[in-house]
């Protein structure tokens, strides 16, 4: 991110998609409403910094971070953070930076500090509470869809899911795409069961098959995927799960999909 958390460029796009806020009482008004430029501003600084809301230097920011969480929760209610994210994707697909042919899915664990939805005893650390993230990318990495789940949920079990959370993305003449071709995936996806499934679907799956040699050559187009999680947690609040409530936890996953795709637009001019 830039110096200001929250560019031109970023507001622009976020400011419309905003929920109107009720009209002040006429008698007893009470404080002025905090900015939302400096709400949003404080969302990306803990998304960034992975501080406490409390710890959100008001002075810095413009807001208290219990204000800024609180902006999180209305945006997150009133789904604000998957139509920005779906908003960036159709100017990527006019702007012809996003090829939907090719897609490749994976999943990542994260520690949960705290209990709460889509929480569940790790596989890979101990059975100690954790979380799942789910991603599909496109073929240059750029994320089309993540889903949250707990942490001892098979990654072939939200497949499907996965495929479906992706938005029908317009920006070119016919109908909106929002499915790909051909889907990689690592040999934890190789059941023939959802092979099936795919090519039902239309989508010839890529999966790489449990007990054969590597060198398959899925690698080549599949590490896209890795990228983009390893884009995604350089977002310090995304390595580890404070919320309790999974949807703000999700909230804050779509916002850095967002922003991974608005430097991505950035990069092309």
């Amino acid at each position: 991110m830039s110096a200001d958390l929250v560019p031109d460029d970023l507001w622009e796009r976020v400011a419309p998609l905003l929920p109107a806020r009720p009209p002040r009482r006429r008698r007893y008004p009470g404080r002025l409403p905090a900015d939302d430029r400096a709400a949003l501003r404080g969302i990306v600084y803990v998304l960034c910094k992975s501080v406490s809301w409390r710890d959100v230097p008001a002075e810095q920011i413009g807001c208290s971070g219990v204000t800024a969480w609180r902006r999180l929760r209305d945006g997150t209610e009133a789904g604000v953070w998957p139509r920005l994210h779906a908003a960036l994707l159709i100017e990527l697909r006019r702007a012809g930076l996003l090829d939907m042919d090719d897609a490749a899915v994976d999943a990542s664990h994260i520690r949960a500090l705290k209990r709460g939805a889509h929480t569940g005893p790790s596989p890979v650390d101990r059975a100690r509470p954790g979380s799942k993230h789910h991603l599909a990318t496109d073929r240059h990495g750029t994320p089309l869809a993540i889903t949250l789940t707990s942490g001892n949920r098979h990654d072939i079990t939200q497949l499907i899911p996965l495929l479906d959370a992706i938005p029908a993305v317009r920006g070119l003449v016919g109908r909106p795409r929002n499915r790909p071709r051909r889907v990689f995936a690592d040999r934890g996806y190789d059941f023939d069961k959802y092979r099936r499934i795919l090519r039902t679907r239309g989508i010839t799956p890529k999966i790489a098959r449990r007990g054969a040699p590597h060198g398959s050559g899925l690698g080549k187009t599949r590490w896209v995927v890795e990228r983009t999680f390893a884009w995604l947690h350089q977002f310090k609040r995304l390595r580890i799960r404070y919320e309790i409530r999974a949807d703000l936890h999700l909230g804050l996953l779509q916002l850095a999909c967002s922003i991974v795709c608005l430097r991505r637009l950035r990069t092309s001019f």
